[in-house]
């Protein structure tokens, strides 16, 4: 168990003009990463309920401001040299392997290899069928695109031949130096299976510390039963009922190795704090605050 943690400036619902200055200023005072989110769209009006929230209604506006994650990384890796930027979470299985395999992999090769994949099976279905993409299997479809990015990932000639995806020998190049971490959304005993026998890490959320706990001793016991146990593994999450620095103290004990935080919530109160201002913050407010919890967070419990 880490006497540290890794904790991630979660940048999602901001002004995209915004993230250039803020990776800079993340990477100065000891963050160790960037957030983003990921939707290609929003429509004004949706039959689809948000399953984290109990009225099932979106937290953001429609017009809330989504950048392409890939392209919003690569400049803001061009601007910083130790940062690293993860998806909180990347919708995969509504793109194809291929193309998300060729953007990432550009991504974390020209970064230094300062990017991990933090993907999750969506909720919207009206963006899928957008998309022309199937809701139904998509669970199966992306255990599949993981296997297919991962030998594209090598640079080698390879081949697949399975239930979604069908080719002979190819190669995409240029390869990676090392593996891209693929870190597993969600909170059903699906997700954990997929993050036991497939993930580099995982990431739930919206449940309460006991319950992180519990799902971490799962995952642990499902990588041992498929002789993993010994690789790597991250865990991405916050509680909202472990806060403050002894809240956080609890999540590292619990096994958490990387905390999203949205520097205002924490130190305004994600119940008092305005949601417009949470979701838009400002620059120079949003500025201040990731130096404040770099000084008075960041310094005391981060790696």
């Amino acid at each position: 168990m880490s006497d540290s943690l890794q904790f991630c400036a979660s940048l999602q619902f901001g002004n995209p003009d915004h993230l250039l200055e803020l990776a800079q200023v993340a990477e100065e005072y000891g963050w160790s990463e960037v957030l983003l989110s990921d939707h290609i769209v929003h429509h004004e009006h949706i039959e689809s309920k948000y399953p984290y929230l109990e009225h099932g209604e979106r937290m953001w506006k429609p017009e809330t401001a989504w950048p392409d994650v890939w392209v919003a990384t690569g400049m803001m890796a061009a601007v910083t040299k130790r940062l690293r930027f993860s998806q909180f979470v990347y919708v995969l299985p509504m793109r194809d392997p291929f193309v998300v395999a060729k953007a990432a992999g550009t991504a974390a090769r020209l970064s230094n290899d300062r990017v991990s994949m933090g993907i999750g099976l969506g909720w919207l279905r009206e963006e899928f069928e957008l998309l022309d993409t199937p809701w139904e299997r998509r669970g199966r479809r992306t255990d599949e695109m993981i296997e297919v990015m991962r030998k594209l990932w090598t640079g080698e000639f390879v081949e697949h031949h399975g239930e979604f995806y069908d080719f002979d020998r190819l190669t995409m190049s240029p390869g990676l130096n090392r593996p891209i971490p693929i870190i597993i959304g969600g909170n059903s005993p699906l997700a954990l299976r997929r993050a036991a026998r497939l993930g580099d890490g995982w990431a739930p959320a919206y449940l309460s510390l006991a319950e992180v706990s519990e799902g971490i001793e799962t995952i642990e016991r499902q990588r041992a039963e498929h002789g993993r146990a010994g690789t790597p593994f991250s865990v991405y999450t916050a509680t909202a009922d472990a806060s403050g620095l002894d809240g956080l103290r609890r999540l590292r004990d619990a096994g958490v190795t990387h905390v999203p935080a949205q520097p205002l919530a924490f130190f305004e109160g994600a119940t008092s704090i305005d949601i417009e201002r949470m979701l838009n913050p400002p620059l120079d407010a949003m500025r201040d605050a990731l130096r404040r919890y770099g000084d008075e967070v960041i310094a005391k419990l981060g790696s």
